[in-house]
């Protein structure tokens, strides 16, 4: 089937098309900005139209021999002005040039929502998108999902950022609203199968996992997974969604702009009100995930102890819940990094020498008192500190201690990587590389920390006053080290 995806650079578009081209069909995109795309593992894959919505003739070219199309926009950041209108609008001409180009199926993911005449501007704007699309005279599936839980959906990442940074939840009344989430594999599970819908259908379906929870209750069920503290909530009566949207714009990195809608969407119970989509599409044939599970799925790459930040090199399908390079900043677990650069006039193997013998008798190069006395908190806190050396005095291998590091990854003679053992509240990785520069060589140096919960911020931040002293003052005396040491070589070169 030639499908066309509209807003695959956002959450659910960017996962949907490497499944709908694992499943044989001809993928289109149109989107506003292609360079989005531009490190997506399945960008040569598909046929990129850079376009608006808002413009009918740049829809008319996306909608040439195409059988469906999947509308995943809705501009839940446009508070300002009536966006409400541009959404009709868009919708407007999308279900137009669907029917004129005899599209033969539109897909529409709305939201799940009270059946109540007073929605949020969000969800009200939604509903009206999706009965615009089902009067179109295209058969339609309109399928409503509420919370989707996966890394880097919204929704999720307020859950995750507001459980990690606060201890206690002085929130508003809305954490007692019921809602009904649903994992990102079984939202693309009813994507793709709605495609194989008899052309009959045109209705609007709900959709949601098998467990329903207080939202104070996904929260404290993300802790549980995360393995942090239960948060002890409170509900107050008197934050409105706009000042509880500051206030989540405060303590966590979740723009205002999609906070506002999230928490306004929250007033009311949001929970499926039939079981109609059994009857047309089979769930997942192993069921469908459960809230503590679809959660576990999206924290467990970082539990594996992946830190790099680009996904250039994934599968072009890898798990629903893993990171895209076309997901937000704010998303995904939160990750502090300190890189530092530094050249030097010595070959890359002198650099590598020292870089491979660090730690032990040979110290890690600035400032050693610091050193010494983070190894002695370590010990006294319980830790392994500073005195277990390494093995070898020149070569290291993976899995070899380092004093208080492991050694994670090596490439001999361009990149080590080194895990922290040390006691701290979070999980750290050191990484030093070599590179060929002309006729020299290029230092880098990568510190990477995931912090746990607030404890793990705040440690963070008590000792960015260090890293200046610790980490540039390493940069500087390792390059200079290889430098001291290519000169004994050139020496011994001259005088022979």
């Amino acid at each position: 089937m030639r499908v066309l995806v509209t807003g695959a650079s956002g959450y659910i578009g960017g996962r949907l098309v490497p499944r709908l081209i694992e499943a044989g069909h001809e993928v289109r995109v149109l989107v506003r900005r292609p360079e989005r795309l531009r490190d997506v593992p399945w960008a040569a894959s598909v046929d990129v139209l850079a376009g608006d919505l808002a413009d009918r003739a740049a829809v008319d070219r996306s909608m040439q021999d195409i059988d469906a199309v999947f509308y995943l926009v809705h501009s839940m950041g446009g508070m300002h002005g009536d966006f409400a209108a541009i959404e009709r609008s868009i919708a407007h001409n999308v279900a137009a040039s669907a029917r004129e180009h005899g599209v033969s199926r539109i897909v529409y993911l709305g939201g799940l929502h009270p059946d109540v005449d007073r929605l949020s501007r969000h969800l009200r704007s939604r509903v009206d998108v999706g009965e615009i699309l089902l009067a179109s005279g295209v058969p339609t599936i309109v399928l409503q999902a509420g919370v989707v839980i996966g890394s880097g959906s919204a929704s999720f990442e307020m859950i995750r950022h507001l459980t990690d940074v606060l201890p206690y939840m002085p929130a508003p009344r809305w954490v007692r609203s019921y809602i009904q989430p649903i994992a990102v594999r079984d939202v693309l599970h009813y994507l793709i199968h709605a495609l194989e819908v008899p052309s009959v259908v045109n209705r609007a379906f709900d959709i949601g996992g098998p467990d329903i929870y207080r939202y104070g209750q996904l929260m404290n069920g993300y802790a549980v997974e995360a393995g942090l503290p239960q948060r002890p909530i409170a509900a107050l009566p008197v934050l409105t969604p706009w000042l509880a949207g500051q206030w989540v714009n405060l303590v966590t990195p979740i723009p205002r702009r999609l906070a506002v809608p999230i928490i306004e969407s929250l007033q009311f119970d949001c929970v499926v009100h039939d079981h109609d989509i059994d009857r047309v599409i089979a769930p997942p044939a192993e069921g469908l995930l459960r809230y503590r599970t679809a959660v576990r799925l999206a924290l467990e790459r970082e539990r594996e102890g992946e830190v790099e930040t680009s996904w250039r090199n994934a599968e072009v399908a890898g798990a629903p819940s893993d990171p895209l390079p076309s997901d937000p900043d704010w998303s995904g677990h939160t990750v502090y990094v300190d890189e530092r650069e530094q050249r030097c006039t010595a070959h890359v193997s002198d650099l590598w020498r020292v870089i491979e013998g660090v730690g032990g008798e040979n110290g890690w190069y600035s400032f050693p008192l610091l050193w010494a006395i983070r190894g002695w908190v370590d010990k006294l806190t319980g830790g392994v500190g500073l005195r277990r050396g390494r093995r070898d005095p020149l070569m290291l291998h993976v899995g070899d201690a380092v004093d208080f590091w492991r050694v994670e990854a090596i490439d001999r003679g361009s990149f080590l990587r080194l895990r922290a053992e040390m006691r701290i509240p979070g999980r750290a990785w050191l990484e030093l590389g070599a590179s060929v520069d002309g006729d020299g060589a290029v230092y880098q140096q990568r510190a990477v920390f995931f912090p746990k919960g607030l404890a793990g911020r705040a440690y963070w931040w008590l000792i960015v006053p260090f890293h200046d002293v610790i980490f540039s003052g390493m940069a500087n005396r390792i390059t200079a080290e290889a430098e001291a040491a290519a000169r004994v070589v050139s020496s011994k070169d001259t005088s022979r």
